[in-house]
């Protein structure tokens, strides 16, 4: 199999020869790698070059690239500050680092790092109501629903519901996807995992009493279940 570091420096070299830095991550540098792992490659550019996101294959491999100029950087880690996920601060804190023309990826790993340490901004009050609200009505669901189907489907909203409200009670980055369950887990070990075998169980067996019972937990951690009483009002 080609190996992934020396095929992110070829991609680099060819589509970016004046690349000041450039950062593998992803499963490729974190021993999970399969034969069609991605690329994951956030490279930075001079000023004047542009920031975007682009997919495409190199050598037989899927690439993402995450492309910026260094002042594209700030706006990328401002934005993923904010949705509490903190992708790019991830590659770039815990990704390989290809090359360092100026030092350049050596200040914006360190900018990473300092924000992972800082965690995510706390949610706002009337928006930890909203999702204890919509949890409280997920549990009422997952109770009475008897569709096999529908249980499920209301299983996975209340374990992304109520894993978004144990990340923020801990002050912990968010995931989706994959990174949904390595986050929730990094974020609360025990409750965490709680939730993620109550949903596991459900989607096996369809029990949802243990998803139910570790969901009712994070509720209590939050204020308790919101239902009589909650009122929202649109501008």
């Amino acid at each position: 199999m080609t190996d992934p570091v020396d095929q992110a420096r070829r991609l680099v070299a060819e589509r970016f020869p004046d690349a000041l830095a450039a950062v593998l991550a992803g499963s490729t540098v974190t021993g999970r790698a399969t034969a069609s792992s991605d690329l994951d490659l956030a490279v930075l550019l001079p000023d004047g070059g542009g920031t975007y996101r682009e997919t495409l294959r190199f050598e037989g491999r899927v690439a993402e690239l995450f492309v910026h100029t260094e002042a594209g950087l700030d706006g990328v880690f401002a934005f993923d500050a904010a949705s509490r996920r903190a992708v790019m601060q991830s590659m770039y804190a815990g990704g390989l680092l290809l090359f360092d023309t100026d030092g350049s990826g050596a200040r914006a790993r360190a900018r990473a790092e300092a924000d992972l340490r800082q965690g995510p901004p706390e949610l706002a009050a009337d928006a930890v109501e909203a999702r204890r609200y919509a949890l409280t009505a997920a549990l009422d669901d997952l109770v009475d629903t008897r569709e096999r189907i529908e249980g499920l489907a209301v299983g996975g909203d209340v374990l992304a519901t109520a894993a978004d409200l144990l990340c923020d009670h801990r002050r912990s980055w968010i995931g989706t996807g994959k990174w949904l369950p390595r986050q929730l887990v990094a974020s609360d070990p025990e409750l965490g995992v709680a939730l993620l075998d109550g949903h596991l169980r459900l989607c096996e067996g369809g029990d949802p009493a243990p998803l139910a019972a570790a969901a009712g937990r994070v509720l209590d951690l939050v204020g308790g279940p919101l239902e009589a009483g909650y009122r929202k009002s649109w501008d």
